[in-house]
């Protein structure tokens, strides 16, 4: 039983302060100095493109290297859909980001009477083939790179892509994109599952399996935090959720039989970006030195004490 002045002690992530209280802080709950200066520096930080990359994977970062432009689009319908994608390719878009409606995220054919009034609302609907066929319709599959947010039925979707690009003349091999294939964050964060946790990560583990046999180019997974921080976390929160998300993903892989070096450098992250730029500038350096920090444990409880 809770005290009875539980109701009296309401919990936020930032906490509530008045107008005299000189404290400030982030939407995360950050306390923010009212100056900072070098002494708050960490006193050394890679350059970009040096392991652990905080500051970027690339020495000139995109200066050189510019990014993939996308916009996330699915309309009602494939036909409406293919002709949003090929007006944004027409105006700069260097990558699609295919957005699916509510049935198609859930499995369900658009004649379900469980989809009634979510046809075509948060993005395209896709049952068939001809449908995937249509919303790529003048799209050539091996000049473009395909960002799917789909996760339960990720591997019926790719493959569904896969086999318009068959028809199209263009190899698997050849094929760019990212499937979001992240079926844990939609057990705590979103709620579009379909099966029970086990068999949905036997799915994501075997799409690991398939497209390092056959789509050596495409990114199997988009594990997010995304999702996390709109639901309500805070960014600290949010990079710890989308870590655990990623070490469960890596063993389940591993426990499936697959070497980490055929799977892991198709791994991809996804994360929010909030309003306080330098607290998400932290954080991003942050996911990316946590994971190199696991590494150097791990390396030295291998090795065993010396001497």
């Amino acid at each position: 039983m809770g005290s009875a002045d539980d109701s009296a002690d309401e919990r936020t992530i930032a906490p509530v302060v008045g107008p005299e209280d000189p404290r400030r802080f982030t939407d995360s709950g950050i306390e923010i100095k009212p100056v900072y200066t070098p002494a708050d520096a960490r006193p050394t930080l890679e350059a970009p493109g040096e392991y652990p990359y905080t500051r970027g994977i690339h020495p000139e970062m995109y200066r050189e290297r510019p990014w993939t432009m996308r916009q996330y689009a699915g309309y009602a319908s494939a036909q409406e859909s293919n002709a949003r994608y090929r007006y944004l390719l027409e105006h700069g878009s260097t990558g699609l980001s295919m957005a699916f409606d509510l049935p198609t995220q859930l499995g369900l054919d658009s004649d379900d009477p469980r989809a009634l009034g979510e046809v075509g609302r948060t993005g395209v609907a896709i049952d068939t083939i001809d449908d995937m066929r249509t919303a790529f319709a003048g799209i050539p599959l091996d000049e473009v790179s395909t960002s799917m947010t789909i996760n339960a039925p990720a591997s019926v979707l790719l493959c569904l892509y896969e086999l318009v690009a068959e028809e199209q003349g263009v190899a698997a091999a050849e094929l760019r994109g990212t499937s979001q294939n992240d079926i844990l964050k939609e057990y705590i964060a979103r709620g579009n599952y379909i099966y029970p946790p086990g068999p949905s990560m036997r799915l994501t583990t075997d799409l690991f399996a398939y497209c390092q046999q056959r789509l050596p180019r495409w990114n199997t997974i988009s594990i997010s935090g995304y999702h996390f921080r709109e639901k309500g976390a805070s960014a600290v929160q949010e990079v710890a959720f989308t870590l655990a998300s990623g070490i469960a993903y890596v063993q389940a892989a591993i426990d499936a039989g697959l070497s980490v070096d055929d799977f892991a450098p198709r791994l991809a992250f996804f994360f929010n970006a909030h309003n306080n730029v330098f607290q998400e500038v932290a954080k991003f350096r942050a996911a990316r030195r946590m994971p190199a920090a696991r590494r150097a444990r791990c390396c030295c409880a291998a090795a065993g004490p010396s001497g």
